[in-house]
């Protein structure tokens, strides 16, 4: 892990301000989601893409009632459900 050398202070909230210059380098937005790590005594924060519910694949992802797919699973749960529908 690689320190910057900034050091910011948490206030009475519990909220810290992240520096622009990190949020440009690591391409962080206004209102992007943020995940929260822990690794020992570190806290780790990393931008949040989101990966499919059943295989965790970050690529070609569609929002489904609020779950997250991707294009390879949907098709298996396609298939398997064709499958399903011929035995009966």
């Amino acid at each position: 892990m690689k320190s910057t050398g900034i050091v910011r202070k948490i206030d009475n909230l519990g909220r810290i301000v992240l520096p622009s210059e990190l949020r440009k380098k690591l391409n962080i937005e206004i209102k992007d989601a943020v995940e929260i790590y822990v690794s020992g005594d570190s806290i780790i924060l990393k931008k949040y893409f989101p990966a499919c519910v059943f295989c965790g694949e970050a690529n070609d992802i569609i929002s489904y009632r609020d779950k997250n797919i991707c294009s390879n699973c949907l098709k298996e749960i396609n298939d398997s459900d064709e499958e399903f529908i011929e035995t009966l």
